[in-house]
């Protein structure tokens, strides 16, 4: 995981659920299930079989399941080896393990300068 900060789990979205609507969390937000709508947190970790469709906001993402929507992190995203992401990402730090896949661009902002980089439809890195 990205470190120490996702360690603390503050709310959880089981994996027998399914949450539409919109969220804000205070702290790291887990889910296990399925959640319709947009995110706002300080961290987001999606477990190997939850599902996102819609925007998340946060400081840092992990992806182990899916996310069908646009990724704005502050710090860092992370797509694990089972992890697939299906949108546009905007991170300082973007990591895809071996078998990630992800479709979509990636806005990678450092400093005084912006990297664009798209990646074609169904493409693994």
């Amino acid at each position: 995981m990205l470190g120490k900060k996702t360690d603390r789990v503050e709310t959880i979205i089981g994996v027998n659920s399914t949450i539409k609507g919109e969220t804000n969390v205070n702290g790291t937000l887990r889910v296990d299930g399925i959640f319709e709508g947009n995110i706002n947190a300080d961290w987001v970790v999606i477990g190997e079989k939850g599902k996102v469709k819609g925007d998340i906001k946060a400081k840092g993402v992990v992806i182990g399941g899916t996310v069908e929507g646009n990724i704005n992190a502050e710090d860092a995203i992370e797509i694990r080896a089972k992890g697939r992401v299906l949108g546009d990402v905007h991170t300082k730090k973007l990591t895809i393990i071996e078998g990630g896949i992800f479709e979509g661009r990636s806005y990678m902002s450092g400093g005084d300068s912006t990297k664009v980089v798209e990646i074609q439809k169904n493409q693994q890195m």
